[in-house]
């Protein structure tokens, strides 16, 4: 037999005793891996996002600072193991980071990328059964 699969035949065809069978498969979980600072970005109700995402469209890091205080207010983020002072100071730190770093640009479209990361996460925070 030819190694090679003429033209109009698959390499499939010509050997059929290899591939894997058809009921056979691979489970693949994808998990996003955030860092402290993203991790720390607070599932808000959904007006309040939104106004801080208008905040840091047109004031970088305006947005970012007022949801710290959200923290403060019970907000949920993805760091359960830190302290809610812990949280509110990343907050604060990547709202500085934002205002810093908005005069080369950087900082304003981490700004505007925040205030989006708010908004879906506000999205998916209002599809979520309230505990009970």
């Amino acid at each position: 037999m030819d190694p090679f699969p003429k033209d109009g035949e698959s390499a499939a065809a010509a050997e059929p005793s290899r591939g894997a069978a058809p009921s056979s498969g691979v489970v693949v979980q994808v998990r996003e891996k955030k860092g402290p600072l993203r991790a720390a970005i607070p599932y808000m109700p959904f007006p309040v996002a939104v106004i801080c995402l208008f905040l840091n469209t047109f004031v970088p890091g305006l947005g970012t600072f007022v949801s710290a205080f959200t923290v403060l207010c019970g907000a949920r983020t993805d760091l359960p193991d830190r302290h809610m002072c812990c949280v509110f100071w990343l907050n604060i730190a990547a709202a500085l980071i934002q205002i810093l770093t908005a005069i080369v640009m950087v900082g304003w479209i981490m700004s505007i990328f925040w205030g989006m990361d708010m908004v879906i996460l506000a999205s998916k925070y209002s599809a979520l059964p309230l505990p009970t």
